[in-house]
């Protein structure tokens, strides 16, 4: 099965509709305020509109309130939620929503621990750690410390663009790679050729790897 592709930190229906053309799998919207790709619930909508049966959505949340979680279930209408910040395993599941749980590679993180207290049926998405800072780091971390064999899906992000999601896809087997500005022109601007290639390296280093 080929690897699926996701472009997170889209901010306007024209993105979603040229990251779509590009053939990703699933689409990430970031409703929290201190991110550079952050849209509003409203926005969220309008771009939710766009977004096709062949294309999952994803609404990125960081350590929000219960009222804003269900304002966005209802509302935007996501298939997966993503949870990012430091939400405990209860809080994540109360919603009986099914959502990807995002781990921070901090030194020291015991990751069985991690992924055994949380039922995130859309997979774990690992990402750099960087301190105050929750994704979009643009930062790589060592992708040997990830486990070799997993029964969820695994999702790997940070620091990756078109140059090196190849090498990625081939030694991480990832189920899901995810970027946000390893594609862009500036901070929440997608770029058509970026994307696309993206797309076309991490679908093509797949094929290679079966």
């Amino acid at each position: 099965m080929s690897v699926r592709v996701k472009i997170c930190g889209i901010t306007s229906p024209e993105q979603a509709l040229m990251a779509q053309d590009a053939g990703a799998d699933l689409l990430g919207l970031v409703i929290y305020p201190k991110s550079s790709r952050y849209v509003d619930v409203q926005r969220a909508v309008q771009i939710r509109q766009v977004i096709g049966p062949k294309t999952q959505c994803v609404v990125l949340l960081v350590n929000a309130d219960e009222a804003l979680v269900h304002e966005v279930i209802k509302q935007v209408k996501p298939d997966l939620l993503q949870f990012h910040g430091d939400e405990s395993p209860v809080f994540c599941q109360q919603f009986n929503f099914p959502y990807i749980r995002a781990i921070r590679m901090r030194e020291g993180l015991d990751i069985d621990a991690e992924v055994s207290a949380y039922h995130a049926e859309g997979g774990f998405l690992f990402d750099a750690w960087s301190e105050g800072q929750y994704g979009g780091t643009g930062h790589q971390f060592d992708w040997s410390r990830l486990p070799t064999s997993t029964d969820y899906p695994l999702i790997l992000a940070g620091g990756l663009n078109p140059d090196n999601v190849a090498e990625a896809v081939r030694l991480v087997r990832p189920d899901m790679v995810d970027v946000s500005g390893g594609v862009e022109s500036s901070p929440g601007i997608k770029d058509r050729a970026k994307v696309a290639a993206f797309v076309r390296h991490a679908k093509e280093a797949t094929v290679v790897n079966k």
